[in-house]
């Protein structure tokens, strides 16, 4: 058997499944297995990976069984980068949370999050809209379980507060799942692509599914929950969370919308487009207000979830590799801006912004870290978040709708007030003395690590957005 027969695919789900219960089981072992796993998965990630690139899309029949009775499990491009980015940041995590966490509080997150980062895994491959239902609700109470394990008031709040968004979602995504059903009699999406036509049912079941994933993914004005269930989880959740989970329902939205709702209409694409700019300028405006760091960080993840839904009344190739991109070069800098967070949480055991007390001098990688991933984040060249954005300019500018461009610099001009005033204090005198203690070195290499992906993205961009054309997930766009 050579290395191209293997079924990557399956072994990705399998891996953190077998992982998780490991650690459930050997709790005093679960360091050791969790990055054991972690290392696993992204071997078989790598291995999907070169046979995606060697041989085209993949399509494996669980069981046997395929479609319309069976699981399938469906490989191209798109899916592809999300379990490549899944794979980046699950790594940079598991190590991050080695040092991070004490055996206590250990025992329960390792389990839980290879449970977290299975479910990713099976919900970037799924191919029927009944699977993708089921993974993210494992994906959702994994996620709520890990926000509730910083304790106290705030983090039980924010976990309750998430809790009910996420079945509420759930529920409407459900209702729409089973209308298609009813109507057009599959779950599969590619059977479903050829079937759906427009009808009431069809605008229906669009709409509760749009619902719910909008609810999920946090856009503006239904991202109510977000700020406090980010602010208030543990470091390490809060990247991952910020990271990957709310991409997972905007990556589900997007599949749908481009294979099975094709006929979705401008007037509905300029209305995501408008939440999309309310967002970008809400949590950019927001993010600059807040007196805690995390809180900002928080605040601007709404805003960067906003520049994703510019895409949708652009409706090119060019757009949508556009945002693709954003939530690549978005992800890793996220998860090095909440780790340099954490750093300064962990040393100083507050992240007040306007004491942060020269922290610059004590944590020069932390603050690096921090800086690059601003960098990114504010859509600088040579970054990922330049690519992406220049994307999305030169898409805007294609269509004739130039005012989503004057949205995508006014966001990036919040984005640089905001990280700037955190530097300022971070190079700033404080009035207010405060005990600190030494950072593990990893947790602030780590940091830095993904901070610098988030600027290698951008000198490295033709790879991943080669990889984006695997299986023309484009297809049906203009340029």
């Amino acid at each position: 058997m050579s290395i191209l027969d293997i079924h990557w695919g399956v072994l990705v789900i399998l891996l953190p499944l077998a992982g998780a219960v490991a650690c459930f089981l050997w709790p005093r072992r679960n360091v050791p297995l969790g990055l054991v796993s972690a290392l696993g998965i992204v071997t078989c990630v790598a291995g999907l990976g070169w046979q995606v690139v060697k041989q085209g899309t993949q399509r494996y029949e669980v069981g046997g069984w395929g479609a319309p009775l069976g699981i399938d499990l469906y490989a191209d491009g798109l899916s592809l980068l999300m379990l490549m980015v899944t794979a980046v940041v699950g790594l940079s995590i598991s190590v991050y949370s080695c040092c991070y966490f004490d055996r206590d509080k250990g025992q329960h997150f390792w389990p839980l999050w290879l449970l977290l980062w299975a479910a990713l895994n099976a919900l970037f491959l799924s191919a029927d809209i009944f699977n993708l239902y089921v993974t993210l609700e494992l994906m959702g109470l994994a996620a709520v379980a890990l926000v509730a394990l910083a304790g106290g008031a705030h983090a039980l709040n924010g976990a309750m507060r998430y809790l009910l968004v996420s079945l509420l979602g759930s529920l409407c995504y459900l209702l729409g799942v089973a209308l298609l059903y009813h109507s057009f009699g599959s779950v599969d999406i590619a059977i479903l692509a050829t079937r759906v036509e427009p009808s009431p049912a069809a605008w229906v079941a669009m709409g509760l599914i749009s619902a719910g994933l909008l609810l999920k993914t946090a856009l503006f004005p239904l991202h109510f929950w977000l700020p406090s269930a980010h602010a208030s989880a543990p470091t390490p959740v809060s990247a991952l969370l910020s990271a990957l989970v709310v991409k997972a329902s905007f990556y589900i939205l997007l599949r749908l919308w481009l294979e099975v709702f094709p006929l979705a209409n401008a007037a509905l694409a300029q209305l995501l487009g408008l939440l999309g700019a309310a967002a970008v300028l809400w949590g950019g405006f927001q993010a600059l207000r807040q007196t805690r760091l995390k809180l900002l960080i928080a605040y601007s993840t709404v805003a960067q979830i906003g520049y994703l839904f510019l895409a949708f009344p652009l409706a090119s190739i060019t757009g949508w590799r556009g945002a693709l991109y954003l939530l690549l070069s978005h992800a890793a800098a996220k998860t090095a801006m909440f780790m340099a967070a954490g750093n300064i949480l962990y040393f100083g055991g507050h992240d007040r912004i306007a004491d942060l007390d020269r922290v610059v001098q004590q944590l020069p990688l932390t603050m690096t870290a921090f800086a690059l991933a601003g960098v990114s984040i504010m859509g600088l060249p040579p970054s990922g978040g330049f690519i992406a954005k220049w994307l999305l300019l030169e898409a805007a500018i294609r269509s004739g709708q130039w005012w989503w461009g004057v949205i995508l610099i006014l966001g990036g001009m919040l984005t640089a007030a905001w990280v700037f005033k955190v530097i300022g204090y971070a190079f700033t005198q404080s009035g207010a003395p405060h005990n600190t203690r030494t950072v593990p070195i990893s947790m602030e290499w780590t940091a830095l690590a993904m901070a610098l992906l988030a600027i290698a993205l951008g000198l490295f961009a033709p790879w991943p957005l080669a990889l984006m054309e695997i299986g023309l997930p484009f297809a049906g766009e203009a340029l």
